[in-house]
């Protein structure tokens, strides 16, 4: 008789599945921002402003922030109306009304000092802190008017040391100032809408803040030689109040600047252009991420 073998065979646990679906809790802890989004680098941008990373993602079964916030962004439900093109100008009475108010300190400051006014240098310094610095968005951190405040102090006490005619260049800048900042928040947000990945985004925005900080740079010199007022005094206060207007405009925490600003109270220059160099680092951090510059 021949006997019958039996082989032993040893099942194979089947893989065990993550319970419940992550990505739709996920799609539901953040569904405002993906609803309102107009394309999946707007989603990725918020989930980096949450910190949720490239890591994070892998958690998700995807290789980055990028291609999960391609699958928020898919499975979201939408209406049918048409998003604003990200390129159309904004021409609200909101933004005119800006542009006007952003003339409005050289303007004065160069009647006052054409008449012979007392104090129009250190009533133009206010006046010009009061554009640049102004946040159009908020910003983190705690005591939002302790930047105002120490933006005022630094520029006050450069006024007293340097005369008056720093407070007239420094009015003057505020114009340029504001079109500059402006036009460079919105041609980062076409970036934005355009780029395909988080770094495409940051290879591309780079160079649009450097040619923000060079453009406002030279109109400030261009104030500074208007007003009659040495270089070396007017071009790193004004640097750091156009970073600070960037920095807090964009959501930018409120230490990095607060922090070069009180290096501004210094009175040494060597120090004032080191507070200014720091904040322009940090600037270029900060304001090359995606998060920065999504919609609040």
């Amino acid at each position: 008789m021949t006997g019958t073998s039996v082989e032993h065979v040893t099942p194979v646990a089947p893989r065990r599945r993550p319970a419940g679906d992550p990505v739709k809790a996920l799609l539901h802890r953040h569904r405002a921002l993906c609803e309102r989004a107009v394309d999946p680098l707007e989603i990725a941008a918020g989930l980096e402003a949450h910190g949720i990373t490239d890591r994070t993602a892998a958690r998700f079964r995807h290789r980055d922030v990028f291609s999960l916030a391609e699958e928020l962004y898919a499975r979201t439900p939408r209406g049918d109306a048409p998003p604003t093109p990200p390129d159309a100008v904004d021409t609200s009475p909101v933004v005119l009304r800006g542009f006007g108010y952003s003339l409005l300190p050289g303007a004065l400051a160069l009647a006052a000092t054409a008449a012979g006014v007392p104090c129009a240098g250190p009533l133009s310094a206010v006046a010009a802190v009061a554009v640049l610095v102004w946040p159009g968005r908020t910003a983190g951190g705690r005591f939002p008017g302790l930047i105002h405040l120490l933006a005022a102090a630094a520029v006050g006490w450069a006024v007293h040391r340097h005369g008056p005619a720093l407070g007239v260049a420094l009015a003057v800048a505020a114009a340029p100032g504001h079109l500059i900042g402006t036009g460079f928040a919105a041609r980062a947000r076409r970036r934005l809408a355009g780029s395909r990945a988080l770094e495409d985004f940051v290879d591309g925005v780079r160079p649009l803040l450097a040619a923000a900080v060079t453009g406002f740079v030279a109109a400030a010199a261009g104030a500074a030689a208007l007003a009659g007022t040495p270089l070396a005094a007017a071009l790193p206060l004004a640097a750091l109040l156009f970073l600070t207007r960037l920095l807090l405009g964009h959501g930018a925490h409120r230490v990095p600047v607060a922090g070069a600003l009180a290096l501004a109270l210094v009175p040494i220059p060597a120090v004032q252009c080191a507070a200014a160099a720091g904040l322009l680092v940090h600037a270029f951090r900060a304001l090359t991420r995606a998060s920065a510059h999504a919609r609040p």
